[in-house]
């Protein structure tokens, strides 16, 4: 009875600190704190979104490197200081964009309920609301409630952020760190059907394979001429980019599975979900794109609860940029 009594209290004291994976999370969180908060982060992502296309993509791609690097704390949005270089300025993070609609959203917020929403849960629910402008209506729940991380160093990015080049296994085991499932990991790779990837990561995949000037035989050899044409071999090249989905970069659809299984995966790790029965099958179920909506709403909502701070861990960020003095 002692032991048991001592366990229970140990989930309790769990739950007051907020360690949780995402137990704390709930449904309108600032329902009384602030409840115009979610509406306004929708309306001013939409606002953006209206002139800027490409914003879902990268607000979507943001959320997955907060979430998978010490969990989905707004880590990502604290610049370096003189003493610590934080994970925005890690090369894998050269690329993401976003941070001044962020920061908008923020001032917005602020203004209207001040100290009280998350930089986290802005980041979260801009990721939904951007891609979610296409269609009008939300596309999958967002859970909130999330704290602000008071540490961001860029190292952690290396140790936890998979990479474009990871192999099946790899990936598995990734993901299964954040306690994603190999389900989880084909659907989030849905998440490729918008935007741009750098040259850059596709390089050896074109020119250098196994290190003998050749490429990924894997690889649709039309399309891998296309790429060609668009990525010269420039291995120092980090500006080119070139589209995840061809033809329809910039809608979000499921088309992704559809070339995937035609060998036309852009990176390595996408091809990668074809190398194992189960997640190809997955791959195969997701060519509908009924199926892929339903999938990659609930395996957001499992990312979007990795690591979580809650309760009265971490802070709520004055500014997104920087952690209270």
């Amino acid at each position: 009875m002692k032991i048991q009594t001592n366990i229970l209290l140990l989930v309790c004291i769990l739950g007051i600190l907020g360690v949780c994976r995402g137990g704390s999370l709930r449904k309108s969180f600032y329902q009384k704190a602030c409840p115009r908060a979610e509406m306004i982060v929708k309306n001013v992502t939409w606002q953006h979104v209206s002139t800027n296309p490409n914003l879902p993509a990268r607000l979507l791609r943001m959320h997955f490197h907060d979430c998978f690097v010490m969990g989905c704390d707004a880590s990502v949005l604290l610049n370096s200081t003189a003493n610590n270089i934080a994970e925005k300025d890690a090369i894998p993070n050269f690329s993401l964009s976003g941070y001044d609609v962020i920061d908008d959203i923020k001032a917005k917020v602020e203004k209207e309920c001040e100290g009280v929403v998350s930089c986290a849960d802005i980041v979260a629910l801009a990721a939904r609301d951007s891609v979610s402008f296409q269609f009008q209506k939300p596309m999958w729940e967002v859970l909130t409630g999330r704290r602000d991380g008071k540490v961001s160093q860029n190292a952690s990015v290396f140790a936890n952020l998979p990479p474009p080049f990871f192999n099946f296994n790899q990936l598995k085991q990734n993901f299964a760190s954040k306690n994603l499932t190999l389900h989880d990991l084909v659907v989030l790779s849905g998440a490729h059907t918008i935007g741009r990837g750098h040259c850059v990561a596709l390089n050896n995949r074109l020119y250098n394979f196994t290190g003998r000037g050749d490429q990924d035989p894997s690889l649709d050899s039309t399309y891998a001429e296309l790429l060609k044409k668009k990525c010269p071999n420039n291995p120092n090249d980090r500006t080119t980019t070139v589209e995840m989905d061809p033809g329809s970069f910039q809608n979000f659809d499921g088309n992704y599975y559809t070339i995937l299984l035609q060998n036309k995966g852009l990176f390595q790790s996408d091809a990668a979900l074809l190398k194992d029965k189960q997640a190809k099958k997955i791959v195969q179920e997701l060519v509908s794109q009924t199926k892929f909506f339903t999938e990659f709403a609930q395996s957001m909502k499992r990312m979007g609860a990795i690591e979580v701070l809650t309760g009265t861990a971490g802070e709520i960020r004055k500014q997104c940029w920087k952690v209270n003095s």
